[in-house]
Parts: C-alpha cells; sequence; structure tokens
C-alpha cells in the first residue's frame, strides 16, 4: 500500500495517507509468516554450515514450559568457513516420557529430516542425568554405537556445582540461615514490608531487601548469603522487635559466634565459587578456556587452604570482620574436601589434556607420544605428516610472531597457515567441542519469556521459530528473503 500511494503521490499532500498507513499494525498471521521466514532463513545458514564442517559438537538439556510439556533444547557448534558458531539446531517437544531411548530417537528424526550426519559429531555435552549419560540406556551411550568417535561430557559448569555441595554441619548452618531468610519474607507480606521499611529508615544499609536461595540458580546460594551477612544488623533488630516466638530462636542463632563463624565462612567460599561460575558462563566458551579455569580454581584452592591455616585470612574477607574470626576444623575440611572434588571430578576428560594443552600454547608444548595420541583423537590423521608438520611449526618464527600478535587462540588458529593442515585439524577439533550447557541453559530463560502465560497457546513449531530469531547471532539476508518470497492474496 505504502508502494503504490509513493508512486501515485505526485507532491506532499499524500504525506499524510502516507504517514497513517505506515501506523496500520501486522496482522498475527503476517507477523507469524515474517517469524517463520526469518527462523527458515536462519535454519539455511545453520544446516549448510554443518553441511560443510567437518566437525560439530551438541550441547543438549531438557526443561519444561509453563505448559508442563519437556522442551529438549539441541545447540551445536561448529566452524562455518570464517569463524565459530554456536546456534540452536531444533528445540524439541518431549510431551510424554524422556527416556534415553526416546530422546535418541527424536534427535535421530532431526538428523535424519535435515540430512545431517552422527558421524561428524565430535562431543555432546549434557546436564548429566541419567537420560542423557546412563551407561547403558542413555543418550550419549546410544549415540556412541553408531557413532565411535563421539565423546561424552558431563557440563562442566554443573560439576562446578556440584563439587560444592554442602553436608553435616555446614548444611545445617546454610538451612538455617535459609530459614531466617524464609521467616523475614514469607511469613507474611505485612512482615516483609515492615523490614524493608526499616532497612530503608536506617543509615548503615547498603541493601533494600533480602535475596532467596535456589538451588537451580547457579549463583544465589552465595549472593543471598552475602546479602545476609550485608544487613545482619539490620536481621538482628527486627528480630527484637517481633514478638513471635520463632524470633527468639534465630535471634539467638544470630548472636552465636560460632554460628556465624560458619555462616561469614560460607558467604567467603560460595563468593569465590560464584566468581569462578562467572568466569565460566557466557557464549563462545571454549573446553581450553574452561579447563584452564578450572586447573587455576584448583590451585586456588591450596591457597585457600593454607591462607585458613595460618589464620591470616587474607582471601576470607567476611569471616575476618567478625569479632574473634575463628577458623575451625570444619571450615579446613571442607576446602580439603572441595580441593579433592574439584581434582577427582576434572582429573580426567574425555579428550586427553595433552591435546587440550597443545592447542592452548602449541610452541611450547612438548610430548614424545604426541602425534600418537592424535591419531587416538582422530583416527583418519596421517601420523607420518603430522609429525613432519609439527616440526616446521614448533620451529619457524612467523607461526611464534602470529600467536603474540592474535587477539584470542580462536582468531591464531583460524589465521593459521594451511601448510599446517593436520595440526589445523586437531586444533579445529577442540575447538568446536562445547565445554557446558549454558547456551541452552540461556536459551530456556529466552524460551520462558516468549510462551509467557499469555501466549500458551503458541504451537511447538511457532515456539521453536521464534526462539531461533531470538537467539541467532546470524543475520538473515532480508534482501534474499523479499526477493524469493510470495505475493499473499486475499482470494
Amino acid at each position: 500500500m505504502v508502494a503504490v500511494l509513493e508512486e501515485l503521490a505526485t507532491d506532499k499532500s499524500m504525506d499524510g495517507v502516507i504517514a497513517s498507513v505506515k501506523q496500520v499494525p501486522l496482522s498475527a498471521r503476517s507477523a507469524t509468516r515474517h517469524i517463520d521466514a526469518l527462523s527458515d532463513a536462519v535454519h539455511g545458514v545453520i544446516l549448510s554450515g554443518l553441511s560443510q564442517a567437518n566437525y560439530f559438537s551438541l550441547a543438549i538439556d531438557e526443561s519444561t514450559d509453563n505448559t508442563d510439556v519437556s522442551q529438549m533444547c539441541v545447540y551445536v557448534r561448529y566452524f562455518d568457513g570464517k569463524e565459530f558458531r554456536e546456534e540452536l539446531l531444533s528445540l524439541i517437544p518431549l510431551e510424554g516420557n524422556t527416556t534415553g531411548e526416546i530422546i535418541f530417537n527424536k534427535l535421530e528424526e532431526v538428523f535424519r529430516l535435515h540430512s545431517l550426519s552422527f558421524e561428524k559429531i565430535n562431543l555432546i555435552v549434557t546436564d548429566g542425568a541419567p537420560a542423557m549419560l546412563g551407561k547403558h540406556r542413555g543418550l550419549v551411550s546410544r549415540l556412541k554405537e553408531i557413532a565411535l568417535q563421539t565423546h561424552g561430557l558431563h557440563c562442566l559448569i554443573h560439576q562446578s556445582v556440584l563439587c560444592a555441595r554442602l553436608s553435616g554441619e555446614l548444611k545445617g548452618v546454610m538451612d538455617k540461615v535459609m530459614r531466617i531468610i524464609n521467616f523475614i519474607r514469607g511469613t507474611s507480606s505485612t512482615q516483609h514490608r515492615l523490614f524493608r521499611q526499616l532497612v530503608s529508615e536506617s543509615e548503615d544499609g547498603t541493601h533494600d531487601d533480602l535475596l532467596l536461595h535456589n538451588d537451580v540458580r547457579w549463583l544465589s546460594k552465595g549472593k543471598a548469603l552475602e546479602r545476609f551477612c550485608a544487613l545482619l544488623d539490620e536481621v538482628k533488630a527486627f528480630l527484637r522487635l517481633s514478638k513471635m516466638r520463632a524470633a527468639d530462636d534465630h535471634l539467638a542463632f544470630l548472636q552465636d559466634e560460632m554460628s556465624m563463624s560458619n555462616v561469614a565462612f560460607l558467604t567467603d567460599i560460595f563468593g569465590h565459587l560464584n566468581q569462578l561460575n562467572l568466569q565460566l558462563q557466557g557464549r563462545g566458551k571454549t573446553i581450553v578456556d574452561m579447563v584452564e579455569k578450572m586447573e587455576s580454581f584448583t590451585r586456588k584452592l591450596e591457597l585457600f587452604q593454607s591462607d585458613l591455616s595460618t589464620g591470616r585470612l587474607l582471601h576470607f574477607s567476611t569471616l575476618k570482620s567478625q569479632v574473634r574470626g575463628e577458623v575451625t576444623g570444619l571450615m579446613v575440611d571442607f576446602i580439603k574436601q572441595l580441593r579433592a572434588n574439584f581434582k577427582s571430578r576434572f582429573e580426567d576428560y574425555s579428550i586427553p589434556r595433552d591435546i587440550v594443552a597443545f592447542v592452548r600454547d602449541p610452541l611450547t608444548f612438548r610430548s614424545a607420544d604426541f602425534s600418537s595420541l592424535a591419531k587416538e583423537t582422530i583416527p583418519l590423521l596421517d601420523e607420518a605428516a603430522f609429525q613432519m608438520e609439527l616440526i616446521d611449526f614448533q620451529t619457524t618464527s612467523l607461526v611464534s610472531d602470529a600467536l603474540k600478535s592474535a587477539q584470542s587462540m580462536d582468531d591464531f588458529w583460524m589465521t593459521c597457515s594451511d601448510e599446517y593442515s593436520w595440526i589445523k585439524k586437531l586444533a579445529f577439533y577442540v575447538l568446536t567441542m562445547f565445554p557446558s550447557t549454558y547456551t541452552c541453559e540461556s536459551a530456556f530463560s529466552s524460551m520462558n519469556a516468549i510462551k509467557t502465560h499469555e501466549r500458551n497457546r503458541l504451537t511447538h513449531k511457532n515456539l521453536e521459530n521464534c526462539l531461533r530469531v531470538k537467539v541467532t547471532s546470524i543475520s538473515p539476508d532480508i534482501q534474499k528473503i523479499v526477493t524469493e518470497g510470495r505475493f499473499q492474496f486475499s482470494h
């Protein structure tokens, strides 16, 4: 309509009409068609990139939407010839059971529909659920029966959270803090409102409210403890004013120095764990980056243990600020156990450590049997040619200069000369691997924002299309979509 009016207009007399027409909203069907067209264009680019890629990895996770339908998110990481991409391959609804067999059949159906090969999958990362990592009936074990080269990995972020699970006395302390927070916030809306008013009137109040803790949310435990300690004086004052019987019990806990030392210790250690968690989160993280962060934190735990043993508390500021700041054997034992958990969980990866170390620092890495290790990782690798390339690669000054000037590890390997084709193939094999299910978790947040209670009648296909348009980093070719599009007639 706008195009016709602009063609008919010989002067400015039609400007008002044209402006009015531009304000006419599109119909619901038009908006749906536009989203479908954009999603199809993006999906086509993804499938084209996967067909040309030598390898790609999958990140798979499952979450329930607000209509109680289990949605399985399948992300793919691959190199498209220019850059590494992390894109949504499919959002698969699981309306019945979510067993390993059902998940595998659904995934196989998607691969068959888009003519994708399981043989190109180098790694599949999941949340560690039995349906995913079950030894005999899990998704990964079923995939390995078809594609022997496929590796399985339990999301590194999930594993780091599992390492810090509380038990015994410290769990009791954490539960007690949560009960106090729930007493203030959840007993009644009036009580919560009065506490917020007390905090707002306090001159020393640094925050306006306490935070609730949820095990599903990775950072909430540390943040809830941090906020609790920051508002400790206000919490005590509020409990003194309360006439409820439970308030006296809570106040007695807060006045016990040993209990509060444990609370301060948990606040500090979970603050450090939250810092690690934030470093592991984000798109574009490689398995090399994640392994490096994990190894660094394991060494930091040694420092924390020494810091506690000497009583200097350089890395435990909240504990040090306590009246006594007493270090107990319970705290030292927790650090020791945490360190042991990290070592045991991250000692063996599905990809050999030497391979990961080489990709991170290819010039200084030395290993006598490295070529045979590379051959085990990539069975089709020409070991003799790889050995010759490796000598040239590590002795050429051009490679050394390129490594120094590269802005990132990805940039170095992408610009590396094709003269070292087997070395590049090994590096790209590792760099295309997902280290975590972060992309799936963030996609679920977008999914919940799209499929709300007001829009709970979205079809599964419409939801997938909306989500793909929302989370993609690919810019669709609008001009091509318009050129190839068909006019919609009213009859």
